[in-house]
This record gives structure tokens, sequence and C-alpha cells, in this order.
């Protein structure tokens, strides 16, 4: 029943309008949360979405935008949204047309308050206080009533559910002060006695919010910046494609493309399609998916990436996969799952948000109190410290503090060609303390070829490489793809195979024309009674020298050996140096006999190895590493190691590797470069140091702020200003991460 419930549950990612610090984010998770079926909710401040896990059968979305509605916030359905890029411009354009709007309104607002009470204004312009406050009366309405709406129109219909978030802080604060001015103004004769009614707070109101829209559009200035990597990986997709139709080429919209479609793609034009080169050659810019600067050669039969550049000749590409089933579809949709995830660390910020409003409230309801009553400061100067409480207090920054980090994170790992799967690993991956690396296709180019062949009991070489590759070409495995390679360059005849076995780690079996085959390990013809001790002594010598042998056995005896040699990937050695040179040991891990394994670990600086493992053995090794207290990165394919790339803390994929290694994995790296597992590490530790510091400013900036406000050190305009750039400071730290781990690091 549970696996059919899971089965059920879907994913999705929308749009949410309206949320302006943690607090919402807290609101918009326990109202969908609430929701019956609805298994998941996180919700995202800096991307402004929420994903969502459900039961369709139980919830629909439209229910879901319902129950958000109801809790004062707005989302957004895929069929009524527009795109993303024209949201975020339609709301910076009314938020920047607010604050100019408010900044003329302020500005007079501010130089009359200050010049009114000086001897020169007095005696120049003469105006009695009376005209002065009605000035600034008119001029603050236009403030409070115009540009300050979003804050009040929020703050009241929170209040009808007994709720609060940042636009209550801002609206009670300058509410208080504009009310109380006003009062001043229009009807003096209902403050008391002792109240001095010629002095009004008309600049405090106008002040704060108009700083507050000034950090605001910043901030989304700053969000803008942070989400530079998502915009550029949608921006790389063609919008049209020049397909074959009817004999000629026509222009049509990349949309309408099918799998087996032909396109030509000109020098200098993005590809529009995963595929292959049906014609032509040339050389692709592939910098925007691996990070690689030096474009790669393509000729007739190579794979193409959709969204790489072609740099210099004409070639036609014959479609492999379109629309959402790309590689760079792929690649967008992990990025934006890992953007709206959350880490573990960012639990304590989340439980703080949920509470912080109502103790900022009561902080300062208890300030205005304790000063006006037993430390003998009027009322309305005691007021005034209230709402530099209230306006200081800022749950925006304990918001933004962790996703801005995580999506700018991620962002520049995508940049670099190392995909992040989401938060939780990304904090792991900075905790690693041991890499284990598989040899084939991870410290190896995992293109393997064969060397040489030798045979025995009278059978020639076409003999055995027949009957290997008729049994190999059933396997995805590297090496038998190099025999069958090998084979067809020698245009060997290859048969069919019947009773075919895959044993992961040993070998295969099959039957051809009615024969029995074994392949594999030497260990796995014995298993097979297979006397391989002929074979004994050039096995050992290629081992030597880091081949891989391959006994084939045909009808119950030792037919031959074969030699498959993969060369070690470029800048190995200097990896694994740099991983070390961190504090991060590693191991060899690898299905390979032991003398292969020690000629690799030699050649690379690898000082552990552990060989002749079995896919079982090699989930088991990780798990030693870790019951000794490793945190443990493991680096493969997918072949032959999927149990121990499961049992890691953190698995990284080879973008060489197989589809379901690139799917699964922690991390996938798009680059053929070892030195992108130390990227990964580095990145993800800078990506955590940062957080770090942005929650550590975030919880210091009000326990300091909120005592500094009540005690009068801080007058609501500077607290005004403190809180605005708050967040700000917060987003800019993290911007620092668009820098961070250069490729030459």
């Amino acid at each position: 029943m549970a696996s059919t419930e899971e089965k059920r549950i879907q994913t999705v990612t929308l749009p949410v309008e309206g949320m302006t610090c943690a607090s919402c984010v807290a609101r918009v998770e326990r109202t969908l949360g609430t929701v019956a079926g609805i298994a998941k909710v996180t919700v995202n401040l800096a991307t402004e979405k929420a994903t969502v896990q459900y039961d369709p059968d139980r919830v629909t979305t439209e229910r879901m935008a319902e129950a958000v509605k109801e809790a004062g916030y707005a989302l957004v359905l895929p069929e009524r949204s527009v795109s993303r890029e024209e949201a975020h411009g339609d709301a910076q354009d009314r938020l920047k047309r607010d604050l100019y709007i408010s900044s003329v309104m302020t500005v007079p607002v501010m130089v009359l308050s200050m010049v009114s009470m000086t001897d020169w204004f007095m005696h120049t312009v003469s105006w009695p206080m009376e005209t002065v406050n009605r000035v600034l009366f008119l001029l603050t309405t236009v403030v409070i009533v115009r540009t300050g709406r979003r804050f009040y129109s929020t703050a009241w219909r929170l209040a009808k559910r007994a709720e609060a978030d940042m636009n209550t802080l801002v609206a009670l604060g300058t509410g208080m002060a504009y009310v109380y001015s006003s009062v001043a103004v229009l009807f003096p004769d209902l403050l008391p006695g002792s109240v001095d009614r010629g002095h009004v707070y008309f600049d405090t109101a106008a002040s704060i919010i108009t700083l507050i829209l000034l950090g605001k559009f910043l901030e989304a200035r700053a969000k803008q910046r942070a989400s530079d990597a998502m915009r550029t990986l949608l921006s790389v997709q063609p919008k049209t494609a020049r397909v074959l139709r009817d004999g000629s080429f026509l222009d049509v919209p990349v949309g309408t493309l099918t799998v087996g479609d032909v396109v030509q793609v000109r020098p200098g034009e993005r590809i529009p399609v995963d595929g292959v080169v049906a014609d032509g050659a040339s050389a692709v810019d592939e910098s925007m998916m691996t990070g690689e600067s030096v474009p790669v050669p393509k000729r007739k039969d190579d794979t193409v990436i959709g969204g790489t550049v072609n740099t210099t000749g004409r070639i036609d590409v014959r479609a492999t996969a379109v629309g959402s089933d790309t590689v760079l579809a792929h690649i967008v949709r992990l990025v934006e799952d890992a953007q709206g995830s959350k880490a573990p660390i960012q639990s304590l910020a989340d439980r703080i948000a949920a509470v912080f409003v109502p103790v900022v409230i009561g902080i300062a309801a208890l300030t205005v109190v304790l000063l006006s009553t037993l430390f003998g400061l009027g009322l309305v100067q005691s007021m005034v410290h209230g709402i530099a409480v209230l306006i200081i207090a800022c749950p925006c920054a304990l918001g933004l503090a962790t996703p801005t980090a995580i999506m700018v994170g991620t962002g520049r790992g995508a940049s670099m060609g190392v995909l992040i799967k989401n938060a939780e690993s990304l904090e792991r991956a900075g905790a690693i303390t041991h890499i284990v690396f598989d040899k084939t296709g991870t410290l190896t180019e995992g293109r393997p070829s064969v060397s040489e062949v030798h045979t025995f009991g009278g059978h020639t070489e076409d003999e055995v490489l027949s009957a290997a590759a008729s049994v190999e070409q059933a396997s995805e495995h590297p090496l038998s793809k190099a025999v069958v390679a090998h084979a067809a360059a020698r245009s060997v005849r290859t048969s069919a195979v019947t009773g075919f076995i895959a044993n992961p780690g040993f070998g295969v079996t099959g039957r051809v024309e009615g024969v029995e085959i074994v392949i594999g390990k030497e260990a796995f013809l014995r298993e097979s009674l297979i006397d391989v001790r002929p074979a004994e002594g050039i096995a050992r010598e290629w081992q030597s020298k880091g081949l891989t042998a391959v006994y084939v056995g045909i009808g119950r005896s030792l037919a031959g050996l074969i030699a498959v040699s993969d060369t070690l990937r470029s800048g190995a050695a200097e990896a694994v140096t740099r991983l070390r040179s961190r504090g991060i040991s590693v191991t060899l891990l690898t299905g390979d006999s032991e003398a292969t394994a020690r000629a690799v670990a030699g050649q690379t600086g690898i000082e552990t190895i552990v060989a002749n493992a079995t896919p079982k053995e090699k989930a088991n090794e990780v798990r030693r590493l870790q019951a000794a207290g490793a945190v443990v990165g493991m680096v493969g394919d997918g072949i032959n190691d999927a149990p121990a790339l499961a049992q890691a803390d953190v698995s990284i994929a080879m973008a060489s590797g197989s589809d379901v290694a690139l799917e699964t994995a922690d991390i996938a790296l798009m680059r053929h470069d070892i030195a992108a597992v130390e990227q990964a590490i580095l990145l993800s530790r800078r990506t955590i140091a940062t957080i770090k510091q942005n929650l550590f400013w975030a919880f210091i900036y009000n326990v300091v702020g909120i005592p500094m406000a009540a005690l009068g050190l801080l007058s609501p305009t500077i607290a005004a200003g403190a809180m605005a750039f708050s967040s700000v400071s917060v987003i800019s730290n993290s911007l620092r991460l668009r820098r961070a781990v250069r490729r030459s690091a």
C-alpha cells in the first residue's frame, strides 16, 4: 500500500506572490501543510517559489491556490502565469515607481522638518508651526496612502487572522507615528496637556516607508543578480530551428521538433536539440554545460548537446531528445530543484522566524510601558522608542540568509559544470573527509580499447573475438563495448546470443550457436571450472602495466585473454594531490585486479586501494569507512558501483557515467575532469561558510539592534535604514560566491 501511495505522489513548483520575510515563508508552509493530500512543502523566499509533494487524487493545484489565498498570498498556477521574467519585471517596475513617488514626497518632509525650527526659517519664511505641520501632514499622507499601502493592506489581512509578519511591524511603527502626528495637527485638543502638541513625527513615518522601499528595491536587484545562472541556462535554448522537411530546410519553432528530425546548424548558432551529427564537421563550444572554454571537435556520429554553440563548420544534427527530455532541460530542473530546496542548517532560522514577529511586538509594547511608567519617560518619547524597536527588527535577513547562498552557490556550480542535486547534498559535500574513486570511467577516460589478444587451445584471435563480442554485445559495461568495437573494427562476424546472464563485478555468460561462453575475471572462470593457469603469467604482466585482463572461455576451456587499456584522465594525479592537501583521504576502490589497481594508484598518488571488489564489497567498504567516522564521497559512473554510490554520504557521478548515476547522484560532474571533485567540495564548503556568516550577522543584527532601539540609542529613521540594508547585506555577501572557486583554484 505504501509503495502505491508513493507512486501517486507528484511534485510541483509554483511561484508565490506577496512574501516579504521569513514569517511569510513559515505561514505559507504551515498553510499548505494542513491541506489534505499534501505530503511535503518547501517554500523558498529567495526564489519566491513553493515546492509541493502531493497526491493528485486527493488535492489539486487549484485547492492549493485557494488555501494560499486565504493565508494572504497568491500561488500562481501554470496556466495563469506569465513568464517569470515578466512577473519579476512588473513587480520591480511597481516597486521602482512607488520608491520614486515616496522619495519625492519624503525629501521635502525631511527638509521642512529640519529647517522649520531654525532661526532662518522663522524669520525668512515666517510660516506658523501649524502651517508647517499641515504641509507635512499632506505630504506624508501621500506616502502612507499611495506607497505605504502595500504594508498596511497585508498587515490588515494578517490581523484578521491574528497573524503578523514584517508588514505588521512596518504598519504598526509608521502607523503609530502617523496617527499620533495627525491627531496633534488636526485634533490637538484630544491630546493630554502634558504633551508637546507642536512636535510631530511625520518625518519618521515618511522616512521609514521610503527607506524600506529602497531596501526592497535593492534587495530585488540583488536577488535578480543571484539568479543570473538560471537565467543564463534558460536563455541558451534557441526559439527556432532549421529543420529538414520534404527535402529542404525550413525555420520552425523549436517546440514543434520531434525525435528523428534533422536540423541544420550554421557557425555561430546554438544547437536546438540533443542529437548526433548526421553530416558535416565542426567544433562545439560546450562551456555553458561543462565550464570548459576550449571548443570540442565534432564529426559524423558524434553526440551534441542542445544549447551549446556551433563555432566553425555547418553541421546537420539528427535529434535524439527534444524539449523537456534534453540534457539542458534536465540541468534546468536540477538547478531549480536545488535552489528551491532547504539545507538542514536553515532549521534554526525557521524556528526563530515562526515566533519572531510576535516576540518583537511584545518587546516594543513592553518598551513603551516600562519607559513611560518605571523610568518616567514621557508617553510620546516612549512611543518613539517602541517604534524604533518595531522597525529595526528584521525577519527578512533571517529568511534570506540560507536560500540566497544556496541559490548563488548552486548557480555557480552549474556554470562550472558541477550540478548539485539539493541543498542537503551541498551541505553534506562540504563535510566530506574521505573520497573514494572508482577506476574505470572515473580515474580513467572510460573509453577502453583492446590493445592485445592472446589465444589458447588452438583458437584463433578471430574465433576468440567472435565468441566474446557475440556475448558482450548484450552488455552495457565499458569493457564489453571495447571488445565489441574491436571485433567490429576487424570485421569479425558475431552471432546471436541466448541465455545471456550478467554477473556484476565478475563477468557475463551466454550461449552462442549452442556453445557456452564465459567472459570476465580470472576468479569468475575458475568458478566455472575453467583452468586459467596457462594465462596467469601473461595476465600478471599486463596488469603490472595497468591493463585489464579479460578471460574468455569457450565450451568449458580457456580460449583467450584480452588486454584492455583505458587512458588515465588528464590531471588525475594533480587532483588527488589537491584533495589530500585539503585534508581529504583518498581510496581507489575497483573491481579490477590488485596489480592493475596498484599500477593506476602509482600513477595518481593514491596510497589506499581496495581491488577485486564486487559491487556488494564496494558498498561494504564505504560502510566500513563510515563506521570509522569518515564522511564519504563516492565518485563513480554508476556501472558496478551503484550500491557504493547509494551507500556513500555523497554520491558523485561523472558526466560519462550511466544515465541512472546522473539522475540519482547527489552531485553530477558535467566535465571530464577529476579536478571538478575538489572544486565541488570547495564550493560546498564556501557556500556553507557563507550561510553561517549570513545567519550570524542576521542574528547579531537583531540581538544588538533591538536593545539599542529600546534604549533610545537609535532613532526610528536610523532603525529603518539599518533594517532596509540588513537584507541587502546578506544577499551581497551571498553574491560573493559568484566569484568563488575559480577553475585554476
